[in-house]
């Protein structure tokens, strides 16, 4: 499988779905969208892959390259590709989709469950375990575009993954997320981590090392279920 990654900001990388496209064998390229880079043909595409960042998908108007990206996300999902969205990429999913981007009622940053919805039929049930610790940095959440699926939420954010069909599915949390990236993360973006009811500290986000491959197990599964290569 051909996946392209499009990537905000050069803190927020591929990171462990890297990791998981090279075990399958899959080929996986990136544009740095804030290099303000042509767009590959998506012909030569079979999945692309929408990373986090800081900004808003709000901000088109004062990011060139925001906009182009919502132009190419609207061309892909026209066209039947395979498309993963994490954080602002999922925002930027519902979006394209028909869904809301708005503030969400608390920040979320550090690691707090997520928890599956129940009633799931099995095929959806089998996506994700019923609980599972997730890393999180968020300030904006989205409603769920029509005909997406509700798969996962945590205390502090309804919406935690969705899907719609068997091609799309976007993730608010950051399962992707290495000890590197966490620190990347406190070091370029400090003013989110003022006090809140659902802020760690950044000694905490990094106190426990075997969160990260626990997160990483389930999001090969999660992956291998929903993009089975075929």
């Amino acid at each position: 499988m051909r996946i392209h990654c499009l990537q905000h900001v050069p803190f927020e990388t591929p990171a462990a779905i890297g990791d998981w496209a090279r075990l399958r064998g899959h080929a996986l390229d990136t544009t740095l969208m804030h290099d303000a880079v042509a767009l590959p043909a998506l012909a030569g595409i079979d999945m692309l892959v929408l990373m986090g960042g800081p900004m808003s998908v709000h901000d088109a108007a004062q990011l060139d390259w925001l906009a182009q990206e919502k132009r190419y996300l609207a061309q892909a999902l026209a066209q039947g590709k395979r498309v993963l969205g994490i954080c602002l990429g999922a925002q930027l999913v519902a979006e394209a989709l028909g869904g809301q981007v708005t503030r969400n009622r608390e920040r979320e940053i550090g690691w707090f469950p997520l928890i599956r919805v129940a009633g799931l039929d099995d095929a959806h049930a089998a996506l994700l375990p019923p609980r599972l610790d997730a890393f999180h940095w968020h300030g904006e959440t989205f409603s769920l575009p029509a005909g997406a699926t509700r798969l996962a939420a945590s205390q502090a954010c309804t919406n935690q993954v969705f899907c719609v069909g068997d091609r799309v599915l976007g993730l608010q949390c950051h399962l992707e997320t290495t000890p590197d990236g966490v620190q990347a993360l406190i070091e370029h973006c400090p003013e989110d981590l003022q006090p809140g009811a659902w802020v760690q500290d950044a000694a905490t986000m990094l106190a426990s090392p075997a969160r990260f491959a626990a997160a990483h197990a389930a999001l090969f599964d999660l992956l291998d279920r929903f993009f089975p290569s075929r």
